[in-house]
């Protein structure tokens, strides 16, 4: 018998079995130096620990809060090892300066997260690694390929505009490469999607968001398969990266409740977008679940559901100016970056990568009530035009 995605997240990395009592949280292990019995003692756990197992060794290779975590992660994303960072950005960092080199190439999708954009642009390319941004779909990437083409790298949903790529197709076309495929899967997390089960190396999340699900801490990890695993492992202990003990502990915590909160996220998404749908100054609302998405097929094959993020397409002849009016004129939807919290947001983008229509706000759907989240809007569409 097969747990559901439910039943995981709340009993995953948890066992109550054995004869030893225990509380139902793990308890924070802090700690820098661990004391070892004997010389001997100390090199065998040592030697454990550089093949690659989770052993208590010292602080900045973990304690046994990010062992737990690492192993949840590995599970959910059905990978075959997971590495913790500070913040989702570190992740990303880590697997491009980690896997490319000097005179290698990159794709990148053109709708990447923008942080990801800006360590291609200006972090990457000053260090003679070749990035290239390519049209979202497997075919431009055919097109784009060379034999120096060491990683392919895309957010799937595309960020902003939820854009939804193949990405067995593209994996397909780098099966008999060395090409590394990397999905940033923070959207997806926990469970909604699994790139490394349709044919990725390597899949980034930003803990921050749904898994921690209070916008109370800062996390990244990088899960892996076999073919990624050495250098993405032992680059990782050689920076030294690693989450605190106290986050560990509190994204545990969080992830056993994401599968409800999603559950939230989504009906009241759902609602927002039924009740704003046919307002005048809305030209179109970005959003994968619905049937009229371009991406609708490939959602519903690839994806066991949506969240609580979606995007307000404004019509052409709105300006920045009315756009900002909007933002300003909402009473419950927070102006901050990030999601994945308990809280209604709101942020407005002059640009958007791969995005030529109207201005756009993306809207994270919290946990309040829809009927109140749903007049807040429509109140402030009234008064942008005021």
């Amino acid at each position: 018998m097969t747990d559901s995605n439910k039943t995981r997240v709340v009993q995953i990395g948890r066992s109550y079995k054995d004869e030893t009592p225990k509380v139902v949280n793990p308890v924070i292990m802090r700690g820098s130096t661990v004391l070892y019995g004997t010389v001997e003692k100390m090199n065998f756990i040592c030697d454990r620990g550089e093949a690659g197992e989770n052993v208590l060794r010292y602080g900045s290779f973990g304690t046994q809060n990010a062992f737990t975590l690492q192993d949840v992660m590995s599970e959910i994303e059905g990978g075959e090892s997971t590495m913790l960072f500070p913040t989702g950005l570190a992740a990303i960092a880590h697997v491009l300066i980690s896997t490319l080199k000097v005179g290698d190439h990159v794709l990148m999708s053109e709708d990447v997260y923008h942080p990801a954009r800006i360590l291609a642009t200006k972090f990457l390319a000053q260090r003679g690694i070749e990035c290239e941004f390519y049209a979202c779909s497997h075919k431009d990437i055919a097109k784009r390929l060379k034999p120096n083409t060491q990683m392919v790298y895309l957010d799937n949903p595309g960020s902003i505009t939820y854009r939804i790529q193949d990405l067995p197709a593209i994996a397909s076309l780098l099966r008999k490469r060395k090409t590394l495929l990397a999905v940033d899967n923070t959207w997806g997390a926990a469970g909604l999607y699994c790139p490394l089960k349709l044919g990725a190396d390597i899949s980034i999340v930003a803990i921050t968001k749904y898994i921690a699900g209070h916008s109370d801490l800062m996390m990244g990890s990088v899960t892996v398969n076999t073919k990624a695993r050495y250098n993405l492992e032992r680059d990782a202990r050689i920076l030294g990266q690693i989450a605190s003990p106290d986050d560990c502990y509190m994204a545990l915590r969080g992830l056993r409740t994401v599968e409800a909160r999603l559950t939230m996220h989504r009906q009241h998404a759902h609602q927002v977008i039924t009740a704003i749908q046919d307002e005048p100054d809305i030209d179109q609302i970005l959003y994968p679940g619905l049937t009229t998405d371009t991406g609708y097929v490939l959602f519903k094959r690839d994806f066991n559901g949506s969240n609580g993020l979606i995007t307000l397409v404004f019509k052409p002849e709105l300006t920045e100016i009315h756009i900002k009016k909007f933002a300003n004129a909402l009473r419950i939807f927070g102006l901050g970056a990030s999601w994945g919290g308990y809280e209604s947001l709101i942020m407005i983008y002059d640009k958007v990568g791969g995005w030529n229509g109207g201005h756009v706000a993306r809207l994270h759907i919290g946990l309040e009530a829809p009927e109140d989240l749903i007049a807040d809007i429509k109140q402030a569409l009234k008064s942008m035009k005021s």
